[in-house]
C-alpha cells in the first residue's frame, strides 16, 4: 500500500530524475534511489510508471537509462556497486508483458546488454540477469527468432550455471561454439545459488519447447551439457528441472540413456 501511494505521488519520476541528473555526483543517493525503485516496481503501478506506459514517445526511456547504468558499472570496478539493484528492477518489469516487450525490442538492444552481465561475480546481478532472461522466455512462442539472434550470449548465460564443474572432453567441446567450448575447457566455480540454476533451466525449457529453439539447443551440444551438469546436481527441485527438459528432448530422440532420475 505504501509503495502504491508513493508511486501515485510521483516517486518513480522523481527518483529517476535524480538518478539521471545527480547519480554520478552522489553515488550513495543514487544507490538508495535505485533500491527504492526496486521496491516500487513490486507493485503494478510502479512498473507502469517506470515503463512510462501510455506515453508513446517516452516509453522505455527510463528502462534504457537504468540498463545503461547497470551495464556500465560493476562490482569489479567500484568499491560499492551503485547500480546492482537494477537487477531486481529488471526482474520486476520483466514479469509483465509490456516490460518484456521493451526489453526484447531488437532496435533497443537492451536484452543483449543485460545478458552480457550474466558472468558477473556479484550474485545479485547474476541472479537478476538469469531471472530476467527466464521471464523474457515466456515470450518464446512469438519471440524465438529474437531470442536465438542472441544465441552467442544467451546459451552461455543459461548453460554455464548448469554445466557442473567438470572439464568437458575435447570431443564434447568440438560440438560446441567457442563461447561454450572455451568456458568448459577448464574447471569452474560451481554456481552455488540453486535458484539461479533452476531459473536457467526453466528458461532453457521454454526455449526448447519451440522447434526452432530445440534445433538450436542441439546445435550447441546443449543436451550433453545438461547430462554432465545433472550428474553433479543434488538439489531435488533443480534435478526436476533438468528432468523436465530431458523428457522433452527424449521425445525427439532417445538421446540420453543415462538421463534417468536418480
Amino acid at each position: 500500500a505504501l509503495s502504491a501511494r508513493l508511486v501515485s505521488l510521483g516517486a518513480v519520476v522523481a527518483a529517476m530524475d535524480v538518478v539521471a541528473k545527480r547519480g554520478g555526483e552522489q553515488p550513495g543517493l543514487a544507490r538508495s534511489l535505485v533500491m527504492l525503485l526496486a521496491n516500487l516496481t513490486q507493485v503494478d503501478s510502479g512498473v507502469a510508471a517506470l515503463l512510462q506506459v501510455g506515453d508513446e514517445k517516452m516509453q522505455g526511456l527510463y528502462v534504457a537509462k537504468l540498463v545503461r547504468s547497470f551495464c556500465r558499472s560493476s562490482s569489479e570496478s567500484e568499491e560499492e556497486d551503485i547500480f546492482e539493484h537494477v537487477a531486481s528492477i529488471l526482474v520486476n518489469i520483466s514479469k509483465v508483458e509490456a516490460g518484456r516487450r521493451i526489453l526484447m525490442e531488437p532496435k533497443r538492444g537492451l536484452l543483449k546488454q543485460i545478458i552480457r552481465q550474466s558472468d558477473s561475480t556479484n550474485q545479485l546481478r547474476k541472479k537478476g540477469v538469469v531471472s530476467t532472461i527466464r521471464n523474457c522466455c515466456f515470450e518464446a512462442d512469438t519471440q524465438i527468432q529474437n531470442l536465438l539472434s542472441l544465441a552467442e550470449y544467451i546459451w552461455p548465460a543459461l548453460l554455464l550455471p548448469v554445466a557442473g564443474k567438470k572439464i568437458y572432453s575435447e570431443e564434447d567441446r568440438s560440438k560446441m561454439p567457442p563461447e561454450l567450448a572455451n568456458a568448459l575447457s577448464h574447471e569452474r566455480e560451481a554456481v552455488e545459488n540453486s535458484e539461479i540454476r533452476q531459473q536457467a533451466l526453466e528458461a532453457i525449457y521454454m526455449i526448447v519447447l519451440q522447434d526452432e529453439g530445440r534445433r538450436a539447443f542441439w546445435s550447441v551440444n546443449g543436451p550433453r551439457i545438461l547430462q554432465v551438469g545433472y550428474e553433479d546436481e543434488e538439489d531435488p527441485k533443480v534435478m526436476e528441472a533438468y528432468e523436465l527438459i530431458g523428457s522433452l528432448l527424449n521425445r525427439d530422440v532417445l538421446f540420453l540413456a543415462r538421463f534417468v532420475p536418480k
